[in-house]
């Protein structure tokens, strides 16, 4: 005590520097967030220690898959002269936008035919003479559809959609690309329905929804906070100072993240709001209790506070960053790990702020009241306690096997829950039903075979008969599986040069004569998406049908058998894709739940029995939130909420934040039980004084959630949904089942 007395005692000497070195800091901090930029790509996020990962990155990047926008336009009937004269000036539009290097399109693909003079390699319809006959769009739609180069690749089966695909170049920025392509395109105001899809499109609309629900959801969850925190401490003292605390925070660590280079992704875009509620927590529990000093004295009353509540905060934000850094084990997404490290940081300014901050303003300004025996006599029979802390102090008295077994109940309920629980990786799934960008997804899966592309790579002479028989070879075994319906490979372009020649669809035996039908094909553009320029290496084309992760899995091991029995020194062959990302990523869902979850409640055990120095306090306090988190973990398995990338980051967060109710109701117990043996009084004191700072923290941060139902991507809105949930159920727990388990166990001991 005498060394928390002199802590106390000089923040409070050293108020003015204090208060000096925030203001500095926070101006400080707040110009570095101009250098933050947003970041939605999954792909760059993907690990460098994951050999698929590490391959998919490498194929994307040297082939142009990870830079491949479409635009997707459906019609009626493709098969018109007025549609393909749209889909040409869409094809010379893109053409011209800085930063694309390449455009496929329907009107300009590479087309393989027999002539007067020979093999014609050149363009599959000639813009300046576009067929305009029914017979001759009747001969155009035969000669597409037969051939499986065109059919469910660029065009759709049923003729009504097709794709015009773009390649951005290395240097170009893909979020610029995309805004422009949406701007100049949307701009024609053609009559056909368009949709826009591929890498750069969805991670700039991501941004995009990012950007906007930052801008539209924080405001409107800071004016919810101080709502509550309005009614609950009807001072403007209550209200200014959590949300100021929580706003510096929110500075000081975005600001470190474009300090240090750091980027916002569709995870860390949470970090605001997350620190919003959680920032206001530690200074909620610290005015709570200067309103409960009886101290007429500002900074007696404030000193007295602070040896009070310090073991408390300092414990309930330890837990709470053990929540966020257990994210760094186990996380796939460099992401997610990311998003552990800085909303730990940003937890730990909330509490240096809450213990040196706020007391030194409130000592500063002189912010206190000067009649405390009416404040304290307001506090104690305001609404929360004269309708909820003392008639719930009643029943848990008179009770307490009743209460026990409710929750026993829920908690059967909820382990039956546990096992419906689906796990979801698909990227559809993050848009709204009825959103553009779902809609391009649902589509390209309806009518091209998928979204998810696969890369199969061959290191080797890419003009070796071998080599290119061993391409078709392994086209056809992934076309015996059911969720790939198209490949495209340059073996398939030699293969339908040597056909039109009149030898068959297969690649000839003879070396030289692949490098006459090569020469055909070389220079043209579609050529950079098969094979490098040094020609040691080429790719197979293809995309995933299933977003199912069983499908996803014995697919992967269909293919990974196969390049175990024919890979060879001269022609080695690997495979990678979405698939497989997807597989490991769901892999590592279930992981880092478990494992993170895992590692924080035995910390959480840990800290918890050391500080208060009884290992029986820590597993009273840790048993309201795992059962909270049975319960939440039930919730998600009866409502079919599935566990992603947002969801799975719930857990955790619930812990670390959870943990913190029950922390206050055991220490406040422990002091106030310590001094008389008095078990009906340690409870009363534990759950009127305590119990109204975690009621009134639970209800603004649930309130500071729940504004993510707002948010236009449905992870986002699952996540504050969840989290309002879980910090109701701990809560709950922290102020009935701790109670009770005090009451049982302290009942047969004295």
């Amino acid at each position: 005590m005498n060394k928390m007395n002199r802590f106390a005692e000089i923040t409070i000497k050293l108020r003015w520097f204090i208060i000096i070195i925030v203001i500095l800091l926070t101006t400080f901090f707040g110009y570095q967030i101009k250098n933050l930029e947003i970041n939605s790509d999954i792909i760059s996020s993907l690990p460098d220690d994951d050999p698929n990962a590490v391959l998919f990155k490498k194929i994307g990047k040297q082939f142009g898959g990870n830079n491949m926008g479409i635009i997707i336009l459906e019609a009626d009937d493709i098969f018109n002269t007025e549609v393909l004269q749209n889909i040409v000036e869409i094809t010379d539009t893109l053409k011209e936008v800085a930063g694309i290097n390449a455009v496929t399109s329907l009107t300009n693909i590479i087309d393989i035919k027999g002539g007067d003079f020979g093999i014609e390699v050149g363009d599959l319809i000639d813009e300046y003479d576009l067929p305009d006959t029914p017979e001759e769009l009747k001969d155009l739609r035969k000669r597409v559809m037969s051939k499986d180069m065109y059919r469910g690749t660029i065009i759709s089966d049923d003729g009504t959609a097709t794709l015009i695909i773009f390649t951005l170049s290395d240097e170009a920025d893909p979020q610029t690309v995309a805004r422009a392509v949406r701007e100049k395109v949307l701009a024609m105001d053609l009559p056909e329905r368009l949709y826009f899809t591929g890498s750069p499109m969805l991670v700039t609309y991501i941004s995009d929804l990012m950007t906007s629900d930052l801008i539209k959801l924080l405001p409107i969850a800071f004016l919810l906070i101080a709502f509550v925190l309005l009614l609950s401490f009807r001072s403007a003292r209550g209200v200014v100072l959590p949300l100021l605390t929580a706003v510096i925070a929110i500075i000081w660590t975005l600001g470190i993240m474009g300090l240090g280079g750091y980027e916002m992704s569709m995870i860390s875009n949470n970090i605001p709001i997350i620190l919003l509620a959680v920032g206001s927590a530690y200074t909620i529990h610290v005015l709570n209790r200067i309103n409960q000093s009886k101290e007429r004295d500002r900074k007696k009353a404030v000193i007295t506070t602070l040896v009070y509540i310090f073991i408390p905060v300092i414990l309930a934000a330890l837990t709470t960053m053990i929540g966020f850094v257990s994210f760094i084990f186990g996380a796939y997404l460099t992401m997610i790990k990311d998003f552990g490290i800085f909303t730990a940081l940003g937890t730990f300014f909330t509490l240096l702020l809450s213990l040196l901050f706020v007391p030194s303003v409130i000592v500063a300004f002189s912010i206190t009241s000067k009649n405390k025996e009416k404040i304290i006599e307001k506090s104690r029979h305001s609404i929360l306690s004269n309708n909820i802390l003392t008639p719930l102090h009643t029943l848990l008295f008179k009770h307490p096997k009743y209460v026990l077994i409710t929750w026993i109940v829920l908690i059967l309920l909820s382990v039956g829950g546990i096992f419906k629980i689906k796990r979801s990786v698909d990227i559809k799934e993050y848009f709204k039903k009825g959103n553009p960008t779902r809609l391009a997804e649902e589509i390209m899966i309806e009518k091209f075979g998928g979204t998810k592309p696969v890369f199969v790579l061959f290191k080797g002479d890419m003009q070796s008969p071998k080599v290119l028989k061993m391409m078709m070879k392994t086209e056809a075994y992934m076309k015996k599986n059911k969720d790939i319906k198209n490949t495209q490979s340059v073996a398939d372009l030699i293969a339908q040069i040597n056909e039109v020649m009149g030898n068959g669809y297969t690649v000839p035996d003879d070396r030289a004569m692949i490098e006459q039908l090569w020469f055909l094909l070389d220079g043209n553009d579609y050529m950079q998406r098969f094979v490098t320029d040094d020609l040691d290496e080429g790719i197979i084309l293809s995309t995933f049908l299933s977003p199912d992760n069983r499908s996803k899995k014995a697919f992967a091991d269909y293919m990974n058998k196969f390049i175990k029995e024919n890979s060879v020194k001269d022609c080695q062959i690997a495979v990678t894709g979405m698939p497989f990302i997807d597989v490991t990523m769901d892999r590592s869902l279930v992981k880092s739940q478990f494992g993170s979850l895992t590692l924080a409640i035995i910390f959480v055990l840990i800290i918890v029995g050391l500080i208060l120095r009884s290992f029986s306090s820590g597993v009273y306090a840790t048993i309201p939130i795992v059962i909270a988190i049975t319960i939440l973990f039930g919730f998600m398995g009866i409502t079919g909420i599935s566990l992603n990338i947002g969801t799975v980051l719930v857990a955790s967060v619930a812990l670390g934040i959870g943990i913190d109710y029950s922390i206050h109701i055991i220490s406040h117990f422990n002091h106030l039980f310590g001094e008389d043996h008095n078990l009906k009084r340690a409870i009363e004191g534990s759950i009127l004084i305590s119990g109204k700072a975690i009621l009134i923290n639970a209800i603004s941060v649930s309130a500071g959630f729940l504004v993510l139902l707002f948010s236009q991507m449905v992870p986002l809105q699952y996540f504050g949904l969840l989290i309002a949930f879980s910090m109701i159920g701990s809560s709950l727990g922290a102020l009935t089942l701790l109670p009770v388990i005090l009451i049982l166990v302290k009942r047969r001991k004295l």
